[in-house]
């Protein structure tokens, strides 16, 4: 009797084996076998393949890396061609002609409104030998004219105080307008320069300069492509300033203020503040108004100002206020036995005594007709500088004729309580 064989199986916990029946051996093994093959034939594919693109592709990129490096010589070789020969040169010297803006700016500057100089006047910008100093007046001359641009240069350029630099670092700090803003200095912005002086004017900032970094620009000027038919001029730069926006200027200071300038145009006094309204309250209302008031009564001027104007504050205004430009008015007033001549703010001009004995003899005397002639300001005659020189010849030549005796005291230091000078003539007949 044939004896069976017990199939052998695994068993987890003793780990023993047992054989497995024929056909699972079968199907296990068939798939190991099936995928092997498939992997050799793969990898015996892709060897095929990329030998067969190696063959295609080589010669192609032989050809390719080939006339690339032909292309490259070539350029390589035109341009040595092209270039001058090598040669050692002597450092270039510095120019000796600049372009020099001849009056500084006004110190305040706002968007949309023309850029001036101190004075109220357009810049004039020369040509200047920088050999001969800045400080010459008199423009050099070349024989061609030349074509000169304004434009804005960064504040920082040329802050450490170097007098020589190239066009290119020049050019490289010009400023341009933001993004999405109209260009920045607009105007008349190219000029043609004769005879080594040209005025520039009709200029004006479209933005403010906070968000440069400095918070300030420079206006520089130069010369434009070869109108300077190779000559090195050096550009012109004005000293760096800040420019606001528009709406500021209602508010803004002038520098030196006028005559007929409402009062808060003063430093330290605000438009619509509690010092202006006092000073309107009081008459005042024009820097003439405080000047003259400064002259006749200054203790009563800082009175009405009050306390609440520190001392610091009230030399400012006072200060600011004294620079104005008088103009060559003069106003008379007089009776029949004086006359008396004052300039716009009431200090004395010149006093003329026609009493016998003299009877305005002591300053306090000239000082109560002064205030009577600011009482009395619109009745005043208005006469022009000149005019009175002529007078007072022409009164000490009439005295001479009639034979009366004139006498003539001088006091050139009359002054008040604030040390301003009045110059004072008494003539007694």
């Amino acid at each position: 009797m044939a004896s069976t064989k017990r199939p052998l199986h695994v068993n987890a916990s003793d780990q023993s084996e047992e054989p497995l029946p024929p056909n699972e051996k079968r199907i296990r093994t068939a798939p190991l076998l099936t995928s092997a093959i498939e992997r050799v034939m793969l990898v015996r594919y892709s060897q095929s393949l990329w030998s067969q693109l190696g063959n295609v592709l080589e010669p192609m990129l032989r050809r390719v890396v080939r006339e690339e490096v032909e292309r490259g010589l070539q350029r390589f070789v035109s341009t040595i061609a092209r270039s001058p020969p090598l040669s050692i040169q002597a450092p270039e010297s510095p120019p000796s002609l600049q372009l020099v803006f001849i009056n500084k700016l006004s110190l305040r500057i706002f968007t949309g409104t023309k850029i001036l100089d101190v004075a109220g006047n357009p810049l004039q910008i020369f040509l200047l030998n920088k050999l001969e100093g800045r400080d010459q007046r008199v423009p050099a001359t070349l024989p061609f004219p030349i074509r000169i641009e304004v434009v804005v240069v960064e504040s920082d350029f040329s802050s450490d105080g170097r007098d020589s630099w190239t066009k290119e670092e020049f050019n490289n700090k010009i400023v341009k307008e933001r993004a999405g803003k109209r260009p920045l200095l607009t105007g008349d912005l190219n000029y043609t320069m004769r005879g080594g002086a040209v005025t520039v004017g009709n200029m004006e900032f479209t933005d403010n300069s906070s968000w440069t970094k400095e918070g300030r620009f420079r206006l520089g000027a130069r010369v434009v492509g070869e109108s300077s038919q190779g000559v090195r001029v050096l550009e012109a730069l004005t000293d760096a300033f800040a420019v606001k926006d528009h709406r500021g200027e209602v508010y803004k200071k002038h520098y030196p203020p006028r005559l007929n300038d409402e009062v808060w145009r003063l430093e330290k006094i605000a438009k619509e503040g509690i010092f202006h309204k006092k000073l309107n309250e009081a008459g005042i209302h024009t820097v003439q108004d405080f000047l003259k008031m400064s002259v006749i009564d200054l203790p009563g001027l800082k009175a009405i100002l009050g306390p609440t104007m520190s001392e610091k504050m009230w030399d400012g205004t006072l200060k600011h206020a004294r620079s104005c430009e008088l103009g060559n008015k003069l106003y008379i007033s007089g009776g029949s036995d004086y006359t008396l001549v004052l300039n716009p703010i009431c200090e004395v001009v010149q006093f003329i005594n026609n009493s016998q004995p003299m009877t305005f003899s002591s300053k306090a005397n000239i000082d109560e007709l002064v205030r009577i002639a600011s009482d009395n300001w619109n009745s005043l005659e208005e006469v022009d500088e000149g005019f009175t020189e002529y007078a007072t010849m022409e009164l000490c030549r009439l005295c001479t004729a009639s034979g009366s005796q004139t006498q003539s005291i001088d006091n050139p230091e009359m002054e008040n309580d604030e040390g301003w000078s009045a110059s004072v003539s008494q003539h007694i007949i």
